[in-house]
């Protein structure tokens, strides 16, 4: 195989590697929060450099020093971030019953229109003038951090070890490197596909958003719930070892 070859395939598996079921369950969650599909994109991007920074920084460990990743150290890694989809989730449910959420569309000054949401906890009014307000082109820092913890889980730098061990050193970082650009492009994308519902629902009403809302919550909890439970066992062992 080429060094150009290598390098196709790290990032074609880069994209696919944005559609594992608990990172679309992590964006989607974190997607909840935006206000506009550009802030979703933005957002998901953000999630994929984060998790594109630890996961690269892992991997060059394990391929300068030739030292395999433990299966019970990955296991734990997985579990912690089982833990976090599970409180993203419950977040995601708990804003939805505790905030009275407003949904409509609105006018700023440069006369564009979007679909905003707004809670109205503890407010009896609802004041238009408060829906003037500039909106953030930077990259979400949370949705940077949980992409940052989100990047230890094991299972992306296993794979990558194994592809290293059958090239050389400098390919093989390569391969890392357009894995992770090839996963921040592919969460660019999904994230766009995610937005496009959120904001069909935002159109239809308070009722319809809320509802999607609450199965996003639900659904990225179930995922956390699961990754905790296949990766206890290990878990478990390296508690008692210790």
């Amino acid at each position: 195989m080429t060094f150009l070859s290598v390098l196709a395939v790290g990032f074609l598996l880069g994209l696919r590697h944005a559609l594992d079921a608990d990172h679309v369950a992590a964006v989607a969650a974190l997607a909840t929060r935006s206000r506009s599909i550009g802030e979703t994109v933005r957002t998901g991007i953000a999630w994929g450099i984060g998790h594109t920074v630890t996961l690269f920084a892992v991997c060059a460990v394990i391929i300068l020093s030739g030292v395999a990743f433990p299966e019970r150290i990955a296991s734990a890694l997985e579990f912690f971030v089982g833990l976090i989809l599970v409180g993203l989730g419950v977040d995601v449910i708990l804003r939805v019953v505790r905030e009275r959420i407003h949904v409509h569309a609105h006018a700023h000054r440069n006369n564009s229109t979007h679909i905003h949401f707004h809670s109205h906890e503890n407010k009896t009014e609802h004041n238009t003038a408060a829906h003037q307000h500039e909106h953030r082109s930077t990259l979400p820092s949370r949705a940077l951090t949980i992409g940052l913890m989100h990047g230890l889980a094991g299972s992306a730098a296993l794979l990558l070890l194994a592809v290293s061990q059958q090239v050389s050193t400098m390919e093989a970082m390569g391969y890392v490197l357009v894995f992770g650009v090839g996963s921040v492009i592919g969460m660019g994308i999904l994230s766009a596909a995610i937005a496009w519902p959120i904001m069909a629902s935002a159109r239809k009403g308070s009722a319809s958003f809320k509802r999607f809302n609450l199965a996003i919550g639900t659904g990225t909890a179930a995922i956390g719930a699961v990754v905790m439970f296949h990766s206890y066992p290990n878990v478990a062992a390296l508690v008692t070892s210790l």
